[in-house]
């Protein structure tokens, strides 16, 4: 039995949609989805619609394009109103969300909970030097700026920030309720820490990709693995004797459609423990 993960799905396009439908049923594994579905409620319906027969069970956590308002796609349907759609349609497949009770692995090793997270960004990955009400700004300056800027809407909240912190808060009250015998699994589409979160193309993007609030998460809460995504740069990297892993797919162009999807998705139970520096995965 395995806990499998992958997140970036981007079925808005067509090769990844295709690509999804030949992945081989694995009925005793767990498939780990960590966001970026695609922007339409659709995509999800399509992602989980296929996935969920073809694993014994599905666990979901929402990205920033499963977030996205955009004009012809119920732009009317924002912030928490849209995330709790998307985690109604999830339970309509079985499929754990953040909002569930996190589930205990029943696989060999050490007692471990697998818990999903929704945590957003609130711009405080950025240089020291730059206030955290000029992030946006710092990174324009540099020619990048996030669509989110235009399609994720915090309502009822008052900015992203606070969203972020809000969910933050949640989330640290439901992790400190683990057993102290037991270790977790954390998933989140955006990294927890700011070192993970480099783009070397693209460096200022930092600023739409995680809070410094979940820095030590992976200590304070004992994880055998962070699993996230966002970056489509896969990378398996061990920090404290944690295993973090960026289980990406990514857009058409950036996975071997000759290969398929299947050998993108990343085992992360039982994995391997032993720290093996950074590796890039191609």
């Amino acid at each position: 039995m395995k806990l499998l993960a992958i997140s970036d799905l981007h079925l808005g396009h067509g090769p990844n949609r295709e690509a999804l439908l030949e992945i081989p049923p694995q009925s005793d594994d767990w498939l780990i989805v960590a966001g970026d579905v695609g922007e339409k409620i659709e995509h999800l319906d399509f992602a989980l619609g296929t996935l969920a027969p073809r694993f014994e069970k599905l666990l979901w956590v929402p990205g920033n394009h499963d977030l996205w308002a955009t004009p012809g796609n119920d732009p009317d349907l924002r912030g928490e109103d849209r995330y709790h759609r998307l985690v109604e349609r999830c339970r309509g497949y079985g499929v754990a969300t953040p909002e569930d009770p996190y589930l205990k692995w029943p696989g060999d090793g050490p007692p471990t909970v697998i818990a999903p997270l929704m945590v957003l960004y609130d711009y405080s990955f950025r240089p020291d030097e730059v206030p955290i009400d000029e992030a946006v700004a710092w990174a324009a300056a540099s020619g990048v700026r996030c669509a989110d800027e235009r399609y994720l809407h915090p309502d009822p909240h008052e900015s992203r920030g606070a969203w972020c912190a809000a969910r933050a808060a949640y989330t640290e009250a439901r992790l400190t309720e683990v057993p102290d015998d037991h270790a977790t699994v954390l998933i989140n589409h955006f990294p927890l820490r700011q070192e993970h979160a480099r783009l070397p193309r693209i460096p200022s993007f930092m600023v739409w990709c995680g809070t410094r609030r979940t820095e030590d998460w992976h200590r304070r809460f004992d994880a055998r693995v962070v699993v996230t995504g966002h970056l489509h740069i896969r990378t398996t990297r061990f920090r404290d004797g944690v295993r973090f892993e960026e289980v990406s797919l990514g857009y058409p162009r950036q996975w071997n459609r000759e290969r398929g999807v299947a050998p993108y998705l990343r085992e992360i139970l039982p994995g391997h423990d032993a720290p093996v520096g950074d590796v890039v995965w191609r």
